[in-house]
């Protein structure tokens, strides 16, 4: 799985130009196609490409074998011996930990839609409500497009200027604190937020 892992990473990083090119080609225009077209024509005709290609030049090399003008080897030989199964104890422990995930995901989103903490659920209607705006100006498959961009550009572009990148997410995330310890405040009576260590001072009253 982790050989599996690293190629993934590969074609993130544009390990293989060519071959990352020819993925992110393929995905982009795949997607756009299905403002077009309606996704069972897209995948068909895919398909359809992809099936005339390869029988035409699996032909055209069993044609060089029998002129003797090739060796005979399957063009597709590598793709043919790419293992991409499962043992039995590695689907398990991956169809566990999507349970756990699914579970745990279920198990926040309850807390937020029934309040466990009034912060954290203001902090999720602020961002549905935000969504509802992003709706209006693109719709789900322009983010999925966007998103597959993003992918095979940002990882790159992050470990190209990792330095500067950090240096301003540290300085958002100071704002973010700082606005985060304001309402804290807030909800405490303006007064200084209480230590949350055993035994930490108590707020003194005013």
């Amino acid at each position: 799985m982790a050989s599996k892992c690293e190629k993934v990473m590969d074609l993130i990083y544009w390990k293989e130009t060519e071959r990352t090119g020819m993925v992110l080609t393929g995905l982009v225009v795949g997607l756009l196609s299905l403002f077009q077209l309606s996704i069972i024509t897209v995948v068909s005709t895919v398909c359809l490409a992809v099936m005339c290609f390869t029988i035409s030049v699996r032909i055209y090399y069993q044609l060089l074998y029998v002129l003797k003008w090739g060796d005979g080897e399957h063009p597709f030989k590598a793709y043919l011996d790419l293992d991409i199964s499962f043992s039995g104890e590695d689907a398990q422990l991956y169809m566990q930990k999507a349970i756990v995930m699914v579970l745990s995901a279920v198990d926040s989103l309850k807390g937020l839609i029934f309040v466990k903490n009034v912060f954290e659920s203001i902090k999720l209607l602020v961002l549905v409500y935000l969504v509802t705006y992003l709706g209006d100006l693109c719709n789900g498959l322009t983010l999925l497009i966007i998103s597959v961009i993003a992918l095979f550009s940002l990882p790159l572009f992050y470990r190209q200027h990792q330095e500067q990148v950090d240096g301003y997410i540290a300085k958002i995330q100071a704002h973010i604190d700082n606005i985060k310890d304001t309402f804290q405040r807030l909800a405490h009576g303006g007064g200084p937020p209480p230590d949350p260590t055993p035994g930490g001072a108590k707020p003194q009253k005013q």
